[in-house]
Formats: structure tokens, sequence, C-alpha cells
């Protein structure tokens, strides 16, 4: 009984052994499990932490961008929009340049210095870079209001017939993107090669079909029509201190005759008022001043009050103080030369870019009377290309925004995030905030990307 016993004992003492093995060896992998868990849900929370951080620091450059646009003097240096911190975060603000397809610029984009896809004449639109006869006429159809086709263009019975059927709008365009729904217009012809919208010839889009997009491997960034169009603007019809215009066509010219007074000598006060009669109607302003033998002097301390007008808002002109050589030359009968003057006359320090009135004192009478009524020198809408990133580097957003500056505060009229392009600037900049080192003054400064 005894050995019994003894035997008995040595089992009870291996099974509760054998048992506490188990069981450690399950409490030890709980542990795991649930450092991992642990783990999982740290890392989690610092993303999720990034990302709210990333979001918020997209806001704040919002705000930044507002103040700028508010402000009276407007900032050219464009690394005050470039890599600017908040708390260990940063942001930046892309102004692609139309002139250079291998670095990164900043800045905020003026939306009067492009061409208005509501307002633009067929012949305007048929000088934008990659455009087609058929896609213009399209554009034409799809903002009118009648269902007339044009030549070359398409309404409702084309649309209906798509497999996915649609009427033709017949009215403005809301937004750029807007225009992928009308004929002819792909995201190809949209955006061209420029997948991410940065500007900058990247790697993926200078390989032919290696990767995505499929292009033409000849080391320049085809922009597409993104960069020259707008549907945003648009300015009061008032004098830059708010005051309404006086309109040169007004059968009653007793306003006209007084403002004529403030600047014409009082001895040829008359033989101006008798050719303001004897030429109405007048095309555009630029057509007054010439039709009236009014001298430069006597005319351009008056220009910005005038108008041919009566509408309150005047939608689609140029600013041709600020717009790019490219969307100059979709002016009517402008050609190289005379884009190349009136860039040439507006970077001289000495010419008054109040009103238009330098115009005519740059190019020919018949091809300033010809952009007369197409262009101004003011703008009231901005759009931004919001970059931000979170201090550890582990989240980013991007955002597209309108701004519309006709009013004080001025509204945000348009928000899109465009977080899923990817990341539009140099990778090191990510690399650099995950290892944990701040980004420098000098580190990826501007004029710096490309391929």
């Amino acid at each position: 009984m005894t050995l019994t016993h003894m035997q008995n004992t040595r089992t009870a003492r291996g099974t509760v052994l054998i048992v506490t093995m188990w069981v450690v060896l399950v409490l030890a992998g709980l542990v795991i499990v649930f450092a991992r868990t642990i783990r999982v849900e740290a890392i989690a929370s610092a993303n999720q932490e990034a990302i709210l951080q990333a979001e918020s620091i997209a806001h704040g450059a919002l705000q930044f961008a507002l103040a700028e646009v508010e402000s009276a003097e407007e900032s050219e240096d464009e690394t005050v929009f470039e890599q600017v911190q908040v708390g260990d975060g940063y942001f930046w603000l892309l102004n692609p340049s139309l002139e250079d397809d291998r670095s990164y610029y900043f800045g905020i984009v003026d939306e009067g210095a492009k061409i208005n896809l509501n307002s633009a004449e067929l012949d305007m639109l048929l000088k934008l870079p990659g455009m087609t006869s058929e896609l213009a006429a399209a554009i034409i159809d799809w903002r009118d209001e009648d269902s007339e086709v044009s030549v070359g263009g398409a309404e409702s019975e084309y649309y209906l017939l798509l497999q996915d059927p649609y009427y033709c709008k017949d009215d403005p365009f809301e937004t750029v993107e807007e225009l992928l729904l009308v004929r002819d217009a792909s995201h190809e012809v949209l955006f061209g090669e420029d997948t991410n919208r940065n500007g900058v010839l990247d790697p993926n889009e200078n390989d032919a079909s290696e990767t995505e997009p499929q292009d033409d491997r000849d080391s320049h960034l085809d922009r597409g029509l993104f960069d020259y169009v707008t549907v945003y603007s648009v300015e009061p019809n008032q004098s830059a201190s708010g005051e309404e215009r006086v309109n040169v066509n007004d059968s009653n010219t007793q306003e006209l005759s007084g403002l004529l007074r403030t600047s014409v000598p009082q001895d040829k006060f008359f033989y101006v008022m008798d050719r303001v009669h004897a030429n109405q109607p007048f095309r555009n302003v630029l057509d007054f001043y010439y039709r009236t033998g009014l001298t430069m002097s006597e005319f351009e301390p008056i220009a910005g009050q005038l108008t041919t007008s009566q509408e309150e808002d005047l939608v689609g002109l140029v600013n041709v103080a600020t717009a790019p050589r490219e969307i100059l030359l979709c002016l009517p009968e402008l050609d190289e030369a005379d884009a190349d003057a009136l860039i040439q006359r507006r970077d001289d320090p000495g010419t008054d870019l109040t009103s238009i009135a330098w115009v005519a004192d740059t190019i020919p009478e018949e091809k300033a009377i010809a952009i007369g009524g197409h262009i101004t020198t003011r703008s009231f809408q901005y759009s931004v290309d919001i970059v931000s990133v979170s201090g550890s580097g582990r989240a980013y957003k991007r955002y597209r925004a309108v701004i519309d500056a006709r009013q004080t505060p001025a509204l945000v009229v348009y928000w899109k995030d465009l977080t899923h392009l990817g990341w539009p600037l140099s990778a090191g900049i990510i690399s650099t905030l995950r290892a944990g080192t701040p980004l420098s003054e000098t580190v990826f400064a501007a004029n710096t990307g490309g391929i």
C-alpha cells in the first residue's frame, strides 16, 4: 500500500507540473498576443493622431491662403508658401510653372489668368493646348441654353445613346472636372500625363507604357487642359473703389460728361463729346479710347471707371497682367510677338497695371480693340493646392480649394480631397520625417524636384 501510495503521489505531482507548464505557456501566449495587440493599437493611434494632425495643418494652410488673398499686398516670394512649419508638421501650396516641368514651384494660383469655359468664344477655346475643334464645339453646346447642335458639337441626342446615358446640361459648367462629361473630353485630355497634378515630370510619366500613365516618353510633361482653364473667374462691374462704372454706350451721356471733365482739358472737351455721340456704340473701353481721340494721359486716369456692359458681374475676363504666355495667345488676333510685348511691358516697374490702359500703348490698335472686351487687370478668384504632412511623416493630406475674394471675408467656393493622387513632392521629405529628423530650411527647397 505504501508503494502504491508513493506511485500515486508521483503521478499527481507530474500531472500538476504538466498542467502548470501548459498554464504558463497559455499565459505567455496571451501576454504575447496582448502585447502585440497593444502595439498594433499604439501604431493605429499614432497613425490616427498623424492623420488628424495633417488634416488640421491643411485647414490651417487654408486659413493662411485666405489671409494672403485678402491682403492688400500679396507676396511674390514663393518661399513663403513652401515648407511652412506648423507645430512639428509642415505644409506647401503647390503652384506648377507652365514653363518648367522639372522643378517644384509654390504659391497661390490666379484663376483670372485662365480661359473661362463658360464664356470663352470658340476661337479662344481652339487655341488652348491640345484642344480639338470637335471638343471646342461640344463645350459650347454643353454650356449654351439651346438644344441646337453646333458644327462638330454634341447635344442630348449624342449623350442619350451612351451606355450610361444622360442629358446635355445646356447650362454653365460648375467645376472644371465637369468637362469629363463632355464628348471627347477624357481624363487624358483634361489632366494629360500629370497623373498626380504636381506640375513635375515624374519618372512614371516619362517611361512610355512601363508604368501608368501611358505617355510618349518625350521628356516633356503633357499637362492637358486643367492648368489652362477655369469656371470661376468673375468680377464686379465696378471701379477699384467699388463705385458703379460709367457705361460709355449709354445714350444719356451726363455721367460720362462729368467723368471726362476730370481728365480732358476744357478746350478739347466738346470735341471728345462730339466723337462720343458720333461713334456710339463702342465695342469696348479700348475702342472708346481710340475713337474718341483721347490721349493716353487723358484716358489712363479714368479707364478703370468705364465700361460698355450693363451686367453687374463680368464673367471670364482674362487678367492680362498675370496670364501666362499660353493664355495670352488664346486672345483674339494676338500672335507670339504681341504676347511677348505684353509680358515685357507688364514686367516694367513703371507700368501702371491698375487698368487696361497700358495695353493700348503696347500692341497695335486693331489688336488692342480685338482683345479689349476680353481682358482685365484684376482677379478675385484664386485656387490653392494644399499639401500637408504630420511631423512624424506617418500621414499626409492634400486638398484643392478655390477662394472667391469679391467680398470680405473671402469665401471658399470649392474644396476637394486630392490625397488619393499620392504624395506629390520629393519622397525624401517623408523618409526624413519618419527617421525623426526635422526638415531644415534648405532641405527639399523650391526648384529641387523633378526626375
